[in-house]
């Protein structure tokens, strides 16, 4: 006959979805891209006995424009290239989680760090830039989107501990030159800067261009 087994407790159930939701977030690619973030997420709502709450999210991003019939990746479109949506996509997911406390940054900004970088970088991402640029500008990102291969794009963010301020969002791409004879290796040695994306309001005015972000609109 079968023994009986013992099954985790719910806070060990709800540590281990968190854990598992921040690896997703960072290589989102690795685990199903939105699909696998919303699955993580349903789990993690019924163990807090809020199922209700991601739809209300869904809402709440549909309002204000990030929010598609494709889910979040597909209000990037038309923004940036769709290879690299999924990074830009785990950037909104992980405002959320932020929000719910789940979020687990490699570090915060203090509030003079933050008061800092929202003052300065709409002005600051008005000339091309490239990932080494933002770094050295702003420091070590709370959140890496992707990961450390400088031939693939990928969104850093940039956040402090109280979630009502908005993270800062920078995403950056690498890849090919229209019309190039070979799509690999990618043109740059390094990702460039597209655009950098924070604040409220409608989805796409979030969005700050770079020169090259501008040059590198998908077309319609």
């Amino acid at each position: 006959m079968p023994t009986s087994r013992s099954l985790a407790a719910s806070d060990e159930i709800r540590a281990h979805l968190v854990d598992q939701l921040n690896l997703a977030l960072r290589r989102p690619g690795m685990f199903g891209k939105e699909l696998g973030l919303r699955i993580l997420l349903d789990h993690l709502l019924f163990v807090e006995c809020q199922p209700e709450a991601l739809v209300e999210q869904q809402r709440v991003w549909e309002e204000h424009g990030a929010w598609s019939s494709i889910g979040v990746a597909g209000a990037f479109r038309g923004l940036i290239p769709d290879s690299y949506c999924e990074y830009g996509m785990a950037s909104v997911y992980a405002e959320f989680a932020h929000s719910r406390g789940w979020l687990k940054p490699d570090r915060v900004l203090d509030s003079d760090e933050y008061a800092a970088l929202t003052g300065t970088v709409r002005q600051w991402a008005a000339e091309d830039r490239v990932w080494a640029d933002v770094v050295d500008e702003f420091g070590s990102p709370s959140m890496l989107f992707g990961g450390n291969n400088p031939l693939y794009g990928k969104s850093l963010g940039y956040l402090t501990e109280k979630p009502e301020e908005p993270m800062v969002s920078f995403h950056l791409w690498n890849g090919s030159a229209p019309g190039a004879e070979q799509s690999w290796p990618p043109e740059h040695d390094e990702p460039v800067l597209l655009a950098v994306r924070f604040g409220a309001g409608p989805f796409r005015r979030t969005f700050t261009f770079t020169p090259e972000g501008r040059r590198r609109l998908p077309v319609e």
